[in-house]
């Protein structure tokens, strides 16, 4: 038996199949019915509309749409935040400023690697082989 402390609420709970307490995952699909009812009838919502009415979080409403439960589709102004800075977007986790924004960070790091290595060992970064020698004696 496998017992662990529910994330959202602290309660002691027997682990199985999710890792939320069956309160707790009571409430989020109680949470989920909200907002698909709401969606429903107001088909051109936005994610910060849809927390206003229904009162669930902008967080949670995000995670229903990234576990693919709210659909993108039929709701044309649905966006969820970037993760990053904010900016809404309708795919991925970062928008495509963040995106870039990272893309060049990694090239210029891996560039910098690079060179260091293109430079060689420094001599006091590396086993010489005047060291080698030198322990023979």
């Amino acid at each position: 038996m496998d017992l662990a402390n529910c994330p959202r609420c602290g309660r002691l709970f027997a682990r199985h199949f999710r890792d939320i307490c069956p309160n707790c995952y009571g409430d989020i699909e109680k949470e989920y019915e909200t907002c698909t009812d709401f969606l429903r009838k107001n088909k051109g919502a936005t994610i910060t509309e849809l927390s206003e009415e229904t009162g669930v979080s902008v967080k949670q409403i995000t995670r229903f749409i990234k576990e693919g439960r709210i659909s993108l589709y039929n709701a044309p102004n649905m966006s969820y935040p970037c993760e990053v800075c904010g900016t809404l977007i309708r795919e991925g986790n970062m928008c495509d400023n963040c995106r870039s924004r990272l893309r060049k960070d990694v090239n210029n790091a891996s560039a910098q690697n690079r060179d260091m290595q293109d430079r060689g060992p420094s001599k006091h970064s590396a086993y010489q082989i005047g060291d080698r020698l030198r322990d023979r004696e």
